[in-house]
């Protein structure tokens, strides 16, 4: 595999994933981007939605609902508020994000925030096959 970076995903329940990838797909706060070896050095805010990392064994995709990512030349640093493999998503642990998610968008100040967080969630749901 031509240039590869180091991707490593861990949430607080556990470290999901360390491998070698030639890119990762990464939800960002601020739009979606890939990071491939040879980034520059960024740290991003996740957004919820779908992550994809491509390895030697394929494609590997989680659920994120938050968190960090670490992008530098040579690796990716995933640290989720939630996440999980995309095939143990079932629509019970997607509506129980999505309820969460509500729970915290009803105390928010920021009604426009608290909006954008639902449709995000809704999105993942929908990208999830849900």
């Amino acid at each position: 595999m031509a240039g590869t970076v180091q991707f490593d995903l861990v949430s607080p329940e556990r470290r999901l994933a360390s491998l070698s990838a030639s890119e990762v797909q990464i939800p960002g706060a601020d739009g979606d981007l890939t990071a491939m070896e040879g980034h520059a050095p960024t740290i991003t805010t996740l957004r919820p939605g779908i992550l994809k990392a491509m390895g030697t064994d394929g494609v590997k995709s989680y659920v994120v609902t938050g968190g960090f990512a670490e992008i530098s030349a040579t690796g990716v640093s995933v640290l989720a508020e939630r996440a999980i493999l995309l095939e143990e998503a079932t629509s019970a642990i997607l509506d129980a994000m999505m309820a969460d998610g509500a729970e915290a968008a009803a105390i928010m100040a920021d009604k426009d925030v608290a909006d954008k967080m639902m449709a995000d969630l809704q999105a993942m749901k929908t990208a999830a096959g849900h």
